[in-house]
């Protein structure tokens, strides 16, 4: 699968957010280990996305985010970034191809997530959601961060290409927080629950 392309030494890795205060008022505390999946549940608009986005220090929030101990308030957030990479519904490009976006190692990563390495060269507005969305996935996994927080990460995706993806997923060895509407997803996962 994807494990020579994220494998990274050093112990298991660990987030912990203490009171964390999001912009809809929430108060969340939870820790999350690799190897063991954390899913968030809840309604439309209970939050999950805004607390994907306020541990990746995108959006602000009051209270405590710490990764294998270091506060994230302690390091740059280009830095804290690249140890917790945010991977939203609707992912961003800033180049027109795939190829731009992914070193030169990732050819097994597309094969694992269902991708045809001809996509590497087609333009991005020409894939369809659902390839972005893996894309990105790929994109994220190549970078080695240290925590992954998946924001619908098969919610375009047919059974199938679901089933691939979530294999992929059990193999990260890193942190693995995920947003699912998809309410078998986090037992196939093997993934503990939050609900806002």
């Amino acid at each position: 699968m994807l494990t020579h392309l994220i494998e990274y030494p050093g112990r298991t890795a660990m987030l912990n957010a203490t009171n964390l205060s999001l912009a809809n008022g929430r108060t969340v505390s939870f820790s999350a280990t690799a190897g063991r999946p954390l899913a968030v549940a809840g309604i439309s608009g209970s939050g999950k996305t805004l607390l994907l986005r306020s541990l990746a220090d995108l959006d602000p929030a009051r209270g405590t985010v710490n990764l294998d101990g270091v506060s994230r308030d302690a390091v740059s957030a280009p830095d804290w970034r690249a140890r917790v990479a945010y991977v939203p519904a609707e992912p961003g490009w800033w180049a027109p191809t795939l190829r731009d976006h992914l070193p030169d190692s990732s050819s097994d990563g597309l094969a694992a997530l269902g991708l045809a390495e001809a996509l590497l060269d087609a333009p991005i507005d020409r894939l369809s959601t659902g390839e972005r969305q893996r894309a990105a996935l790929l994109r994220a996994m190549t970078r080695r961060p240290r925590a992954l927080l998946l924001d619908e990460p098969t919610g375009p995706l047919d059974p199938a290409t679901t089933t691939a993806v979530e294999a992929v997923l059990r193999d990260w060895p890193g942190i693995l927080v995920l947003v699912s509407h998809d309410p078998g997803q986090p037992d196939r996962l093997g993934a503990e629950r939050l609900s806002l």
